[in-house]
C-alpha cells in the first residue's frame, strides 16, 4: 500500500522540492537510472513502460511494470500477485492504453 501511494504521489513530492524545474527532473533521473543499469549491467528493478508478453494477463502492450534492466535491455518483467483492487486498477490502465493506441492508429 505504501509503495502504491509513493508511486502515485512522488511527482507531487518532487514538485514541492524542486519547484519550476521539477517537470524535467524526474524523467531525466529515470532515464539516467535506466541507462546506468543498461551500461553497467546493474540489473536494477526499475518501474517503466515495458512490452508485456503475458505478464499480469497483458499481451502486446507497453505498460508500467517492474522491469529488470541490464546489458540485455529489458531482461525480465517481475510479475507478482496483485490484490483485487490492484488488478482492477491495472485493467483500467490497460483499457486507457488500448483506447489511446486505437485513437492514434498505432
Amino acid at each position: 500500500a505504501e509503495i502504491e501511494h509513493r508511486t502515485r504521489f512522488a511527482g507531487g513530492e518532487i514538485v514541492k522540492l524542486f519547484g519550476n524545474g521539477s517537470a524535467f527532473y524526474a524523467p531525466a533521473q529515470s532515464a539516467i537510472e535506466m541507462a546506468e543499469s543498461y551500461l553497467r549491467d546493474k540489473k536494477r528493478v526499475i518501474p517503466c513502460a515495458s512490452l508485456c508478453t503475458g505478464e499480469f494477463g497483458i499481451d502486446g502492450y507497453f505498460i508500467g511494470v517492474p522491469t529488470v534492466i541490464g546489458t540485455g535491455g529489458v531482461e525480465k518483467i517481475l510479475e507478482f500477485q496483485l490484490t483485487d483492487d490492484e488488478q482492477v486498477a491495472l485493467n483500467n490502465t490497460l483499457e486507457v492504453v488500448k483506447k489511446t493506441v486505437k485513437e492514434t492508429g498505432l
